[in-house]
């Protein structure tokens, strides 16, 4: 790796998606686990609360969090709905978990969540022997009632993280075999995490297979930075936001090959990307990414690259913007049924504050460059869309307002004093 002595380190919070993983896993193993540099973010509070409520003892979370394990299928029955906020990996992922335990849970969520789709999760597990109740469509509020799960070999329609991380969490629990194949591998954090505790995972392409373990031990681990987190900041640096083109280097960051598609598309936009790992931790590689500005070009990103950037996407048609040349993203309709319509709405801001973009019925397209943007933008309450507009709104030229900045806290506490340090240097 190119040495960049005059590059600003930064360090991001701890990765969201390891964070609830952790804390799942430490509230199933035998004995105390131990967990430093959580996010304590509102997505990962849902699901220290949820887990607390099923008979937990996790304390306030902070830079190091010890949590008392209760066992594989050794969950008690909450006295209360189980509110999963705006977290749908919560939401999914405990269904999984839940679906393992002989009793009925109920499920909410904010107005958010509350209108994204869970059929996709409630499917393979009925396919188990759970049993699903909704209150209204396919959405929350449901009630999950687990009961004695067999074996399943599920053909997963969509590349999903959360549906196939419920599946493996309901075999783990159930002590039964599970396999899940998908058209395009996703995020793999849940085996890796498994895995590095010795639950026998393969996992080879789009298929992920668990064999029965008879219990999970407790561990230790160190959250890495999130690299989605990381993406806005790496955005800044690339589209010349930072000083006089100062490097930007994002230390401690997971370079889980499923995350880093959004590393990848800087580079094909014609920024000075680079990452090296030095270390692991609980299976996931570990280390640091670089980035200076370099004129910008634009891209086209199609269905098979969607999974691995899944979450930078309205980022990406942010920094579109500033790109030579007409960007296109195809093939991600997901994003209509993340926090908000994440096309619709990314189109219809980028529209309001002077960007050129049209909408697609599974992507978008952005020309630029266009420079010298400003007004207001309406974010919907959803977390990506707020950080990616403030990074564009941080570019030089550019006067825009998020109508909800505080939306951001469900991933990113100080994203808003961490752009600031970088802008004002």
């Amino acid at each position: 790796m190119t040495s960049h002595p005059a590059s600003l380190a930064i360090r991001v919070p701890g990765d969201k998606s390891i964070s609830h993983r952790a804390l799942i896993c430490a509230a199933l193993a035998s004995g105390r686990s131990r967990i430093r540099n959580i996010l304590p973010s509102a997505d990962v509070h849902s699901t220290a609360g949820v887990l607390r409520a099923l008979g937990v003892t996790i304390p306030p979370l902070g830079h190091d969090v010890r949590v008392d394990g209760r066992g594989l299928g050794a969950l008690e029955a909450a006295s209360e709905p189980l509110d999963c906020g705006n977290s749908g990996t919560t939401a999914r992922l405990m269904t999984g978990v839940l679906s393992g335990h002989q009793f009925a849970s109920r499920l909410i969520g904010d107005a958010s969540l509350s209108r994204r789709p869970m059929a996709r999760v409630a499917r393979p597990l009925e396919a188990m022997g759970a049993r699903f109740t909704f209150e209204d469509g396919d959405h929350l509020p449901m009630v999950v009632t687990g009961g004695q799960l067999r074996s399943i070999d599920w053909p997963s329609p969509t590349a999903s993280a959360q549906v196939k991380s419920a599946i493996l969490f309901a075999g783990l629990v159930a002590r039964v075999p599970v396999s899940v194949t998908e058209p395009i591998r996703s995020r793999d954090h849940t085996e890796r995490m498994l895995a590095s505790l010795g639950v026998e995972i393969r996992s080879c392409g789009g298929e992920a297979s668990l064999t029965p373990a008879s219990e999970l031990p407790s561990f230790q681990i160190d959250v890495p930075a999130d690299p989605s987190s990381a993406a806005f900041l790496a955005a800044l640096a690339a589209a010349g936001g930072v000083g006089s083109g100062t490097p930007v280097a994002l230390t401690d960051v997971a370079l889980n090959p499923t995350r880093l598609g959004f590393f990848r598309t800087l580079r094909d936009m014609g920024a000075d990307v680079e990452w090296e790992v030095e270390r692991e931790e609980c299976g996931e590689p570990v280390g640091t990414i670089t980035v200076t500005a370099r004129g910008l070009r634009a891209v086209r990103v199609a269905g098979q690259d969607v999974p691995a950037m899944i979450d930078e996407l309205p980022l990406l048609a942010c920094l579109a913007t500033r790109a030579d040349g007409e960007t296109e993203i195809r093939g991600a309709s997901e994003l209509r049924v993340k926090e908000s319509d994440r096309i619709a709405a990314v189109v219809a801001n980028l529209r309001a504050v002077g960007a050129d973009a049209d909408e697609l019925p599974d992507g978008l397209r952005v020309r630029g460059p266009t420079l010298s943007l400003g007004g207001q933008v309406r974010v919907h309450g959803d977390h990506r869309l707020a950080m990616a507009f403030g990074v564009l709104g941080a570019l030089s030229g550019d006067a825009i307002v998020v109508d909800d900045p505080d939306c951001v806290s469900v991933s990113y506490p100080g994203f808003w004093s961490d752009l600031a340090r970088l802008t004002d240097e």
